[in-house]
């Protein structure tokens, strides 16, 4: 029963599901799993370290923006359907770069994936394709932890940061246990964990096999999803982003798994213990959230906005944790974060 929840969970953050989704071949080589380069229709920067990382381009050209974004989520990002209008996008000359992390889509895995090399992804991603001294980084959901490494490591280079639903790790030490102690996340992010770590071939066969409804568990269940959030479900089906064809490749499962000891691990520093790094406003930092939100709880995100005071926090009253599909929303987080605009709608009650 825990075990069907924990996958329930993972899969309500992930957006997985049975439909069926363009699959990359994988070659596995001398013990490493390499992308097989011959089939990548996107295109793709290399890093330093010689990984493809695959990106898409959205908005206006590069060299006629006024404003560079790079939007992430967690798996295939560069496939999310960020809700962003055009209308918008022209007229305030915003270019968007939404890329794939390593391990998903046509970006090669990392084994050594670290908050480090999250942030470092970013930086040199924006670095090969020349978006400037600063640019402006959004990050969703579980894609958020990549968000806050970039926070720590290299706010420098931010001119503006927004964190959409990003998920709470319930392992940061300033947490207080009278807001979690109660929380059936918490106990399910542990399992999730320990799933990973110890018994990947179990979660990998669960998610795969055709025997039990594994992720149809999730259909219209109000457990997981707001009633908004089913209607997302039900008409966007640019959320699935890891379906269950995707995660027979082995090496798209092994990037998930990394990626959830990594997130849900411990961490080298506790985000609740970052001094501003903007004392002088030159750039601010955004936090979204739900607050009909039965993935990531709204009193956790209040506790950290309370904790950093110097976060504009940001609270959709009858919004789920699907923020990104619903256009408004998308266009005041984009008006918020790169001209300062806040919507009276979204100040948290």
């Amino acid at each position: 029963m825990v075990f069907r929840k924990v996958v329930g969970l993972m899969m309500g953050c992930l957006g997985l599901s049975k439909q069926p989704t363009r699959a990359l071949p994988f070659a596995e080589i001398s013990g490493s799993l390499q992308i097989d380069q011959i089939v990548n229709n996107s295109p793709r920067i290399r890093l330093n370290d010689g990984r493809f990382l695959a990106y898409r381009e959205r908005g206006v050209p590069k060299n006629k923006s006024s404003y560079r974004v790079v939007v992430h989520g967690f798996g295939s990002s560069k496939e999310m359907n960020f809700m962003a209008p055009k209308e918008l996008l022209d007229e305030l000359s915003i270019y968007l770069l939404l890329f794939d992390r390593a391990g998903y889509g046509e970006s090669d895995p990392n084994p050594k994936r670290s908050l480090k090399s999250e942030a470092s992804d970013i930086e040199e991603l924006a670095d090969k394709l020349q978006l400037g001294s600063k640019f402006y980084v959004v990050g969703v959901s579980l894609g958020c932890y990549p968000t806050w490494s970039c926070l720590k490591r290299i706010p420098n280079r931010l001119a503006g940061i927004s964190l959409v639903v990003p998920y709470i790790n319930y392992k940061w030490p300033s947490l207080p246990a009278d807001l979690t102690k109660d929380d059936y996340r918490r106990g399910l992010s542990r399992w999730m964990y320990r799933v990973a770590c110890y018994t990947p071939g179990l979660l990998h066969w669960w998610l795969t096999q055709k025997l039990f409804p594994s992720s149809t568990v999730l259909d219209r269940n109000p457990a997981f999803f707001s009633n908004k959030d089913l209607e997302v479900l039900k008409n966007s089906p640019g959320y699935q982003l890891l379906c269950q064809n995707k995660l027979r490749e082995r090496s798209v499962f092994d990037s998930l798994c990394r990626d959830f000891m990594v997130a849900f691990g411990k961490w080298d520093f506790d985000p609740m213990d970052l001094r501003n790094p903007y004392p002088q406003k030159e750039s601010l930092v955004h936090i979204w959230q739900g607050y009909e939100d039965k993935v990531v709880p709204f009193q956790l995100q209040r506790y950290v906005w309370n904790k950093l005071p110097w976060i504009r926090y940001h609270e959709v009253p009858d919004g789920g944790h699907l923020l990104i599909y619903d256009t408004a929303v998308c266009e005041a987080i984009l008006r918020s974060l790169l001209l300062g605009e806040d919507s009276p709608l979204y100040r948290p009650q």
